[in-house]
């Protein structure tokens, strides 16, 4: 094929990849049931949520992504909406009892916006009710009056997001400008109560998490056909995302960190601007985003194909303390801390920097994190249970030797207790890795 129709080619499947895929929304049900469990867990108090509002600027250019706690109990992209759950209320003074109760306010059409960024689900549209899951889907003009005529007086505590800044904040100062709320009303903070619930993936969650974790290890696949010395650090990159959006990914889950030679010691590094070079070894850490769900993956590769001996030497003493830490795990009782201290206490026992000491001192970040809606999804330090979904990721950073080494896997608590690797089609041991890049198509 010409090379002028082959770019065309990957042009085009790229612009599929990115626009062509619709995401996988559970039903429904899941995102009530989440609202449920909220309510129970917030024990008489009100919920009021509002989605951020479309960029506008030049950070428009980057499109909208819907915020991820709005969309874990609503399961909805777009822009500019509310929820507000209200409390049960007991029958008094002659006033009917009020179970438990719910309402979806979305803002109304604006056919000159619609020109730029498309149409809106709107309370006007005929399937809003069905799309949405809400028996209530009003204009967020309504609000005001909604919340004066359904809060529980004269006390009632309104659980929000108290951190949120800029235009995502206004929305509740204009209500508290607007007299909305009764008298001896409360504020407090939402996502505490949501980083709990959401620490457990349900089902439904669980599979987009695969899925994601799917398409990013085929990309770290073909990223280990392709890697060669005299490769820039960007076209790493660049393969990468196409390869993951090609599988139906929208996006990174977290900026691309590609770093060689001395930049595979810099933990955060995302300029990935350099040429990679004979002899040096490559970390990177880089996962897709499916369906608004992350995965987290980091490979450490030899540029040539072929790790030296002090390379393989790290290699292993990371790759032993990431399976110290993974044979560590009980369900119900191991801890990311304690987990943590299973992989550093391995590091330290095994091999010397160039001056004799101890590798643990280049180990100098987390063992682990949740990962869901966001790759450092919230949550507290608990023991790991069923449905938690996290990873296992030690590392040496020797910038003295320009030699650094990841090895990154994401795990899920099976409903068994059992750990299970979700990234395990991956290969991980040294060997692995040199076998897989030796097996690149059309190498000689």
């Amino acid at each position: 094929m010409p090379r002028k129709s082959l770019l065309l080619s990957l042009q085009l499947l790229l612009l599929f990849a990115l626009f062509g895929h619709a995401l996988d929304r559970q039903p429904n049900s899941d995102y009530r049931a989440r609202r449920e469990a909220l309510a129970k867990r917030v024990a008489g108090g009100a919920v009021l949520l509002f989605a951020p509002i479309e960029a506008e600027g030049p950070n428009a250019l980057y499109g909208f992504r819907q915020e991820d706690n709005f969309y874990y109990l609503t399961g909805l992209t777009e822009p500019g909406g509310a929820v507000l759950i209200l409390p049960a209320r007991p029958a008094a003074d002659g006033a009917p009892a009020s179970p438990y109760s719910e309402a979806l306010f979305l803002p109304g059409r604006n056919a000159s916006q619609e020109k730029w960024t498309g149409p809106k689900l709107t309370p006007e549209s005929a399937d809003a009710h069905q799309h949405t899951g809400f028996e209530r889907v009003l204009p967020l003009d309504n609000l005001r009056d909604e919340l004066v005529k359904q809060l529980p007086a004269p006390r009632v505590t309104i659980f929000t997001d108290l951190d949120a800044t800029g235009p995502s904040a206004r929305p509740l100062d204009w209500l508290r400008r607007a007299n909305a709320f009764p008298n001896y009303v409360s504020f407090e903070e939402l996502k505490p109560h949501l980083a709990a619930l959401r620490t457990i993936k349900d089902g439904g969650e669980q599979q987009l998490i695969r899925k994601a974790t799917d398409a990013s290890v085929a990309a770290h696949l073909a990223v280990m056909h392709a890697m060669r010395p005299g490769v820039n650090e960007q076209e790493i990159s660049a393969l990468f995302q196409y390869e993951f959006l090609r599988r139906g990914c929208e996006r990174p889950a977290y900026a691309p960190i590609v770093g060689s030679g001395f930049y595979s010691t810099v933990l955060h590094y995302s300029k990935n601007a350099n040429v990679i070079r004979d002899g040096e070894v490559v970390v990177m850490d880089v996962a897709g985003e499916y369906s608004m769900y992350a995965s987290d993956i980091t490979r450490t590769l030899p540029a040539n194909g072929s790790f030296t001996a002090r390379q393989r030497e790290i290699y292993n003493i990371v790759l032993g303390a990431q399976q110290a830490a993974m044979d560590s795990f009980r369900a119900g009782t191991s801890t990311r801390a304690g987990m943590k201290k299973v992989a550093l206490d391995s590091i330290n026992s095994h091999g010397k920097d160039a001056h004799g000491q101890p590798l643990g001192q280049y180990f100098f970040h987390g063992l682990s994190h949740f990962v869901g809606l966001n790759v450092h999804d919230p949550g507290e330090d608990v023991p790991l249970a069923p449905g938690m979904v996290f990873t296992i990721e030690p590392g040496i950073y020797m910038p003295e030797e320009k030699l650094g080494v990841r090895i990154e896997d994401i795990f899920l608590v099976g409903a068994d207790g059992k750990l299970v690797n979700l990234s395990a089609a991956l290969p991980r041991t040294a060997e692995a890795v040199e076998a897989a890049m030796a097996a690149r198509p059309g190498k000689p």
